[in-house]
């Protein structure tokens, strides 16, 4: 605190010998009759005069208006009347000064001296009301920067504060949904094949570690998405009794881009159960990835009758991995369902 106070006052003390330089400049020119000389010397006297007066001013003042920092109308006044005293007092003191060191003996003190203060003091209370509307208005400058600062900032965090319970929600809901659905295939095998059950049990055990360990992970690499999703699918393949048939086709290249967790198992799920269950023949489904224009397209096609994309239900898994795509992109990455030689097409674009 001390060091700014101290720059604070040597720029004030500058900023007041500057000023004494210009108002004799300005003298100069409008006398022709002016030379370097005396210049030089009225310079000099008005620097004496100037700093006796300024340097109590610089150190007092600061300290009244900070006191009184609650009422901005006695601040003005203790302005006003604080320039005014130390101008007359400085004058006083510059030329008593003067006197002292028989650098300037008025033949006239006091009609000297009440000459000297017609000049002062107008300058004394411009300077000095300039330099406190100055330091006002940077202050006030100062404290709306600062609390747009703390806005934004507050607003930021509150915007991040709900994508993250948005995307906690909306996974909340994945795990339940997805777990019941493989259930659900469990339970149609017991009666049936007990050692596929069982089979099954451990892909499913497998499934829910792979799923749990990266439950708190916002993104995991593709490969590691892919590897999940052909654990559920070998599930469901027993459930289909050689009747679902699928393909991967994603270059190894693309394999360590990063992609939300269950997003191409919510793909597959979907196609599974939307377009090949309510085939009596079974179909088949096909992960195909890409490059396209910079970001990674993943395309899940199945031979369904395809879907409108607006009509999903909420709170399924197609509506739940579209608010999780929002949460984490925003528009950089969505969903887009086309029909392409007959078969159903879901797009997944994200940001590569």
């Amino acid at each position: 605190m001390k060091p700014r106070f101290e720059r604070k006052w040597m720029f004030s003390l500058l900023w007041v010998n500057l000023s004494v330089l210009l108002v004799a400049l300005v003298l100069m020119a409008g006398d022709s009759a002016w030379g370097p000389s005396a210049l030089l010397h009225t310079w000099a006297y008005s620097l004496v005069y100037a700093n006796v007066t300024a340097v109590p001013a610089i150190l007092v003042l600061p300290r009244l208006i900070e006191r009184y920092a609650n009422h901005p109308r006695l601040q003005v006044l203790a302005v006003v009347l604080g320039c005014l005293s130390f101008a007359a007092l400085g004058c006083l003191l510059a030329q008593i000064l003067l006197m002292g060191t028989r650098s300037e003996i008025p033949r006239q003190f006091w009609v000297e001296y009440l000459h000297t203060l017609r000049a002062a003091l107008p300058l004394a209370l411009v300077f000095a009301l300039g330099a406190f509307f100055y330091a006002s208005l940077r202050g006030r400058l100062q404290v709306a920067e600062q609390r747009l600062h703390a806005r934004e900032l507050a607003e930021e965090r509150t915007h991040k504060l709900a994508a993250e319970a948005r995307l906690r929600s909306l996974e909340s809901r994945i795990h339940p949904h997805f777990l019941f659905n493989t259930l659900n295939s469990i339970s149609s095998l017991i009666a049936e094949n007990p050692s596929k059950a069982e089979q099954t049990v451990g892909r499913l055990a497998g499934l829910l570690r792979s799923s749990l360990d990266h439950g708190p992970q916002r993104l995991i690499p593709l490969c590691q998405e892919l590897a999940m999703t052909e654990d559920y699918v070998e599930i469901e393949k027993v459930r289909f009794a050689g009747k679902l048939r699928g393909r991967v086709e994603v270059p190894q290249e693309l394999r360590d881009i990063k992609v939300p967790p269950l997003s191409i198992q919510s793909l597959v799920e979907n196609a599974v159960k939307h377009g090949i269950t309510p085939q009596r023949g079974g179909g088949e489904f096909a992960i195909i990835a890409s490059i396209d224009g910079g970001r990674l397209c993943v395309e899940v096609s199945d031979t369904g009758p395809g879907f409108d994309l607006t009509a999903v239900r909420a709170g399924g898994g197609l509506d739940n991995l579209v608010g999780r795509l929002d949460a984490l992109y925003g528009d950089s990455a969505g969903l887009s369902v086309v029909q392409r030689d007959g078969r159903c097409v879901v797009q997944m674009r994200l940001p590569a």
